[in-house]
């Protein structure tokens, strides 16, 4: 080509292979983020310095409650490692219930509040995180439900346990599918009307071998639930709060 403005040589642009290897640069970039492994022990240590629990008891809640499984979805449609509700996790500020960072924030600043709000009473805190702080307030303590007391004592059991939260892969706490659906449509998730069929299988190992409680184990369940002692700490609590 002739020399125009100073320029030679110049010659033309296939502007489709460009995009083509833009496209498979960013192909290639989602696929090695989707590799990636996240780190749930780092998150959970984070979490436990930013809300000033101890991270024993948060990595706790997260194994009895998901086994650490970041697309948990349970039948009532509580999500991620921590098992949010999708009211609780709009109100603490989580924008997606399966990213891990997101979801173990979220819970570890919800037990924080629940924490200050029973004066540093782990087991009226577990109780409340579990059944809801209305079921506590109504029965004055743990409430009666099998679920509840299985799970505080679950939870108690795991923090002496020395166990880790191990790794996942960046993809694996996404709400997406590979071609970007949306595995849990927001009308959906919001309304916690998410179908059946979408539930994970999951499993969470019980903190004991049997998965209930022996005989020769009760009289530890109920030292380990409520004393009496509790019970009148549960009523100074609540009586501060009706002032």
């Amino acid at each position: 080509m002739s020399k125009i403005n100073g320029i030679s040589n110049t010659q033309p642009i296939d502007y489709n292979a460009k995009n083509n290897t833009i496209n498979k640069m960013g192909s290639e970039s989602f696929a090695s983020y989707l590799e990636e492994s996240i780190n749930l022990d780092e998150i959970f240590e984070r979490a436990s310095i930013k809300y000033n629990v101890p991270v024993n008891l948060l990595k706790a809640i997260g194994k009895a409650e998901s086994d650490f499984r970041p697309n948990a979805v349970s039948k009532s449609g509580a999500q991620g490692v921590m098992q949010l509700m999708p009211g609780t996790a709009a109100e603490l500020g989580v924008t997606d219930a399966f990213d891990p960072e997101q979801n173990i924030m979220g819970g570890a600043k919800h037990f924080s509040y629940l924490m200050k709000l029973y004066e540093g009473d782990v087991k009226l805190a577990l109780a409340a995180y579990n059944a809801g702080t209305g079921n506590v307030k109504k029965y004055g303590g743990i409430p009666p439900f099998e679920e509840t007391q299985n799970y505080v004592v679950k939870v108690m059991k795991y923090m002496e346990q020395d166990f880790t939260a191990g790794t996942v892969k960046a993809g694996e706490g996404s709400q997406k599918a590979a071609g970007g659906k949306d595995l849990y449509p927001t009308a959906a998730r919001a309304s916690g009307s998410i179908p059946v069929g979408a539930i994970p299988n999951w499993h969470t190992p019980p903190a004991f071998p049997s998965g209930k409680l022996s005989t020769d184990n009760l009289s530890d369940m109920l030292d380990i639930l409520f004393s009496y002692r509790d019970y009148m700490r549960f009523v100074d609590i609540f009586l501060k709060h009706r002032e």
